[in-house]
């Protein structure tokens, strides 16, 4: 007899099996997601069937820290997800001291936007288990020298 999949994955919203490793882990959430426009990132804690957004941020909020306007067509690109991730480490210093990343239903391609959004996070000071291979280095972050220099000013500051 076939199985019933539930809704949710068939919409290919929610794998359960995946969600149900990393409820098991008892340790807060980096939830990293993409959308057309914008990197989102979220500290998101579980109990008891629900999840609760301790400290979210979206690479939308790097325009009012002093991304350029004229570059607000490259809110997803690697440099602003690298600065999206730093800057929910920033916010979620005194409140997380370790978390496990959930990439969802996303494709896994190391060295990618989302993994940038992680090595953010990871270099504001707060620990994932990770392998150092998916990680992008700061060459491939900073590809020329206009997101180099966008990328240093916008970590001193934040």
């Amino acid at each position: 007899m076939a199985r019933t999949l539930k809704r949710r994955r068939l919409e290919a919203k929610t794998d359960y099996r995946a969600r149900l490793v990393l409820l098991k882990s008892d340790k807060p959430r980096l939830v990293i997601r993409k959308t057309n426009r914008y990197i989102i990132a979220q500290i998101v804690e579980s109990s008891e069937a629900q999840d609760k957004v301790i400290v979210g941020t979206s690479s939308k909020d790097l325009l009012a820290k002093g991304w350029p306007k004229d570059l607000s067509g490259s809110l997803k690109s690697r440099p602003a997800a690298y600065l999206t991730g730093l800057m929910l480490a920033k916010m979620a210093k005194g409140k997380v001291k370790e978390a496990v990343l959930d990439l969802g239903m996303q494709r896994n391609i190391g060295k990618s936007r989302l993994y940038s959004a992680l090595n953010g996070f990871i270099d504001g000071g707060i620990t994932v288990p990770h392998s150092q291979d998916i990680l992008p280095g700061y060459a491939e972050i900073s590809k020329n020298d206009k997101t180099g220099k966008l990328v240093a000013e916008l970590k001193a500051k934040l």
